[in-house]
């Protein structure tokens, strides 16, 4: 075997800081909802969040093993191209996280392989029977049966619970939703973790420092899980304001059912060595429990914008990646300009973040503040003004209040 590069050594910080990127990112997709409902303070949620990613991330290797040995053809993968595709992945990442879109994480960094596997070596390099029965169907399945299981299992907590006392009901659902949040937090350590150490296993075998079809080493295992869990404690604010308030409004009952199906969906799929993503399972499951409620509603307009999104992760991703490899082809110099590039990239992107900044203080606020207003219009349409005073209608009064508070009530995240 040959030693350890400088550039394997670039590709593994790179993959770890795909990995932390992934961890903030996610962080929603276990928390969202447990927020969103009262059930845990912000701060509590993700640091719970950040333990379990931790722990999960040693329970299996089935799906690390899929990156590392299925997807693409690892005799022909040079480091440099791996480097590139986290390039990709790691922008899609930040740019989604920065307008607020829960994407997949999963999706950039196969995007990015495979983008950058074919300009590398052509298409023969991509396994296209992996790719559509471990990444592409999986895709389309998960959101599909997360979601419909989460709107069965809403429909059955109310039609059960009818009877109860309603603030029994609510309190022991949202205990329901800790545990239930934990278990999504665990699934998603064993899911998404382990495809950083897939990637990171691949970049070994491509310099000379693994043999071909080896599983993980530990220290690949134990970097990765800590990354993921230290990107989960930062909290990705912006998508968890998504999740939990944007697509739609969740009771307790409602969020324990989306979290317990969207847990089921992941942890079967990474015991499969499926390559699952653990946004599209939990956003179906928000999005199904949203219509088990009698009355309940998804925000269409919010779904559209995110499942076009989706669509555009593995091209977009892909096409990053491609042009990163051709770039770092050109020699030592194009490698580390591809990496300038990134570092310039990501500080940009983290710089118009702090325009308008969300985190644990405001991740609701938002919500809640266009729900004020719209109540105090509809108080003073029907209220009429006090006697002896002139002026505009109380209606009046109130639309113009709304629209001074207009800023606040839509806030771009």
């Amino acid at each position: 075997m040959e030693s350890f590069s400088l550039i394997l050594a670039i590709v593994v910080v790179t993959a770890l800081a795909f990995d932390f990127t992934n961890g903030f990112h996610d962080t929603a997709n276990a928390m969202a909802t447990t927020i969103s409902t009262g059930a845990l303070k912000p701060k509590v949620a993700v640091a719970m969040s950040a333990v379990l990613n931790l722990v999960g991330a040693f329970l299996s290797v089935e799906v690390a093993n899929t990156i590392s040995k299925g997807l693409v053809d690892e005799t022909g993968i040079r480091p440099e191209v791996i480097f590139a595709a986290l390039v990709g992945a790691i922008l899609w990442n930040l740019l989604t996280w920065l307008v607020g879109l829960p994407s997949s994480s999963s999706h950039a960094l196969m995007g990015g392989l495979i983008g950058a596997a074919i300009a590398s070596a052509g298409v023969g390099a991509v396994h296209g029977d992996v790719l559509v029965t471990k990444v592409l169907l999986p895709a389309i399945a998960a959101p599909l049966v997360a979601g419909i299981a989460a709107m069965l299992g809403a429909r059955l907590t109310y039609r059960l619970g009818r009877k109860a006392d309603g603030k029994a009901a609510a309190k022991g659902y949202r205990t329901g939703q800790i545990a239930s949040a934990g278990l999504v937090s665990l699934a998603h350590g064993t899911n998404d973790a382990q495809k950083t150490m897939g990637i990171i296993t691949l970049a070994l075998v491509a310099g000379g420092s693994l043999a071909p079809d080896s599983d993980p080493p530990m220290w690949v295992i134990l970097s990765a899980g800590i990354a993921i869990a230290l990107g989960t404690y930062l909290g990705g604010w912006r998508i968890i304001r998504t999740m939990g308030k944007g697509l739609t409004d969740l009771q307790p009952q409602q969020g324990f059912a989306a979290q317990t199906s969207a847990a089921t969906v992941i942890l079967a799929s990474s015991h499969l060595g499926f390559s699952l993503s653990t946004t599209h399972s939990v956003s179906g499951a928000v999005m199904g429990a949203g219509l088990g409620r009698k009355g309940g509603v998804v925000r269409w307009s919010t779904a559209t914008r995110m499942f076009v999104a989706w669509g555009l992760t593995l091209p977009a991703a892909a096409l990053v990646a491609a042009i990163a490899e051709w770039v770092c082809g050109l020699g030592d110099w194009g490698t580390a300009l591809v990496a300038v590039f990134l570092v310039a990239s990501s500080a940009a992107i983290w710089k118009l973040s702090r325009r308008e900044v969300v985190d644990h203080t405001n991740v609701i606020d938002a919500d809640e503040s266009e729900q004020s207003g719209v109540v105090t219009q509809a108080m003073a349409a029907v209220t009429p003004p006090p006697a002896g005073v002139t002026g505009e209608p109380a209606a009046a009064v109130a639309a113009s209040a709304s629209e001074s508070k207009a800023p606040s009530a839509t806030t771009t995240v």
